[in-house]
């Protein structure tokens, strides 16, 4: 009875994380849609990271708190994000550096100019 009910306990768990694989992976599917609150919700630690320089801050608590007139919602930078491509390469990766280039090549006065025009 005890086997039965352990078999039955992993078989309810391995559903469960797999729902919850799934849903993550169409949660993101739709990045563009979500708010901040939405993202921080789940990655609320990046406003609190530290560059091995701790003079510097990390380009997400830059654009989060940043004065300026840029992009500061996540999804303004991650329009998208596919869970499947597994690393945390593949999720940099996701970013267009063509979206830096609109505030950091001059268009927003006071961006440091990161790309030459």
């Amino acid at each position: 009875m005890k086997k039965v009910l352990a078999v039955c306990l992993v078989l309810v768990f391995v559903s469960v994380v797999a729902a919850a694989e799934k849903n993550l992976i169409a949660l993101h599917k739709d990045m563009g849609k979500l708010s901040n609150k939405e993202c921080l919700a789940c990655h609320g630690n990046i406003k609190n990271d530290v560059t091995s320089n701790k003079k510097l801050k990390t380009y997400h608590r830059v654009h989060l708190e940043s004065k300026l007139a840029t992009p500061k919602n996540c999804a303004d930078c991650h329009q998208s994000v596919d869970l499947r491509d597994g690393s945390a390469a593949a999720l940099r990766k996701q970013v267009d550096p063509q979206l830096c280039a609109g505030c950091h090549s001059g268009g927003v006065k006071g961006a440091k100019i990161l790309y030459a025009q």
